[in-house]
């Protein structure tokens, strides 16, 4: 039992956590969350409550400001959800507080491959919560912090994201290059908890996930 205790006090320590995140280290607002297998790899599994409502859970005891998040990830559309579920999921970092404010970078997976052009470019999202959801960004600012990149729901799929400053890249699938560029996260440059992330009407597994802040 005490050796459990150390590995994860290390894990939370050093952000890195292989296979399954254990929900002992998992803040939960608005989630339910449980280790499951999926795709024959041990995962956090995630499901949210019922109407339009995000939901996250908080690593207990990481700090992030600028570096890299590594992770895979899955979501799909849960039982019963509305039939705008897109199978919502990403991570959520610089989190402020309790979560009252973070930036969120996320897929909409059943977008990738929508025989519908307009739905397949809106596949990845940047938002910055609550002052800029999706609907003000695709309003005010159309087209500049959405993309598209193939997507499959329920498939676990590599996913990156490189932070520095007021910029922040995404990189799926071990691409070399990223689908969306973020040049003004717009909380700015501060430190702040990082967060797996699931919209409404979500099931999502989240597994291998890597933290590596940059050197201060």
């Amino acid at each position: 039992m005490l050796g459990m205790r150390l590995l994860l006090a290390f894990s939370i320590a050093s952000g890195l956590f292989a296979q399954a995140i254990p929900v002992a280290s998992l803040d939960l607002k608005g989630v339910t969350a449980s280790v499951v297998t999926h795709q024959g790899k041990p995962a956090t599994r995630l499901t949210g409550g019922a109407g339009d409502v995000n939901g996250y859970a908080i690593l207990k005891g990481v700090a992030f400001r600028s570096g890299t998040i590594e992770v895979e990830m899955s979501g799909q559309p849960a039982a019963g959800a509305i039939a705008g579920a897109r199978g919502f999921v990403g991570i959520a970092f610089r989190v402020q507080g309790d979560g009252a404010r973070y930036e969120n970078i996320y897929l909409r997976p059943t977008n990738g491959r929508a025989d519908d052009m307009f739905r397949r470019n809106h596949s990845v999202q940047y938002t910055s919560e609550p002052e800029w959801p999706w609907e003000r960004l695709r309003r005010e600012t159309p087209s500049v912090y959405e993309a598209y990149v193939d997507l499959e729901p329920g498939v676990l799929t590599r996913y990156k994201i490189v932070v520095k400053g007021t910029r922040a890249e995404l990189f799926v699938h071990g691409a070399a290059q990223p689908c969306l560029i973020v040049k003004d996260l717009k909380l700015g440059d501060v430190e702040g908890g990082v967060a797996l992330w699931i919209g409404p009407g979500t099931e999502a597994r989240f597994t291998n996930l890597k933290i590596t802040p940059d050197a201060r």
